[in-house]
């Protein structure tokens, strides 16, 4: 018998053939079953969202956390920072302080997490702050420049071996996402379109080389509706585990 098998949180599912003619009646019944079982189940895993600001990563986040209750949400560096009275600038008045305070944290965060049996989602990941850096180095208006962002390569690395998942989310015209005032992001559409273009670069073109040679995480692209994006992230991590 030809079988596929899918792993739910405490035991294994054998999905078979079968001719039976009043097995095929219910067929689809089981299918919804086994889809709901899928869908509830949780992964083992340290995932990272990744990309510029306004693109929805934080609610993917509190939606993976909802649908995935064992995961830990960590929190974005700048968020937890700026509870913590620290006082971060964005665009072009982002300083090496700035930039460097929110990756060392963000990279402190995702070592905490060394087993693979970790169940953990952070909202942004370490490369992050190497795109805004650049962003920054490129406008020459304060003391990031490309020695800086170049000097954050090495740290980044390095942490990425801790992770086991990157979901990057770009801007794409197969979904565009309109901006948000919520008071604390910059409302500013060409700073934003600026910034993807340059996570695209690390992304797709494999500038600074972020990616380590040995651990390196999954990466994958991510865009839809709310439900579109948990539902796609679900079945990922389900295909990651071996």
């Amino acid at each position: 018998m030809n079988a596929r098998c899918l792993r739910t949180s405490d035991h294994w599912l054998i999905i078979g053939n079968t001719q039976s003619t009043d097995a095929m009646s219910s067929l689809h019944r089981f299918r919804l079953t086994i889809r709901q079982q899928f869908l509830s189940t949780d992964f083992n895993m340290r995932i990272a969202v990744s990309g510029s600001h306004s693109l929805g990563k934080s609610t993917l986040v509190w939606d993976w956390v909802k649908r995935h209750p064992s995961y830990r949400r960590e929190e974005e560096p700048f968020r937890a920072l700026d509870s913590e009275m620290y006082d971060i600038r964005f665009r072009q008045e982002s300083n090496r302080l700035h930039n460097g305070l929110q990756m060392y944290y963000n990279a402190s965060r995702v070592n905490l997490y060394s087993s693979i049996n970790d169940c953990v989602i952070f909202d942004r990941a370490p490369v992050d702050y190497i795109a805004y850096s650049q962003y920054t180095a490129d406008k020459k208006t304060t003391d990031i420049d490309d020695a800086f962002v170049n000097e954050m390569v090495p740290r980044v690395r390095e942490t990425m071996q801790r992770l086991d998942l990157v979901v990057f989310v770009p801007m794409t015209d197969r979904w565009p996402v309109e901006m948000e005032d919520d008071g604390i992001r910059p409302i500013d559409a060409p700073y934003r379109a600026e910034v993807d273009a340059i996570f695209k670069q690390i992304y797709r073109e494999e500038r600074f080389a972020v990616m380590p040679v040995s651990n390196p995480p999954k990466l994958i692209e991510l865009w839809g509706s709310r439900e579109q994006r948990v539902e796609r992230l679900t079945q990922v991590t389900a295909s990651c585990i071996p």
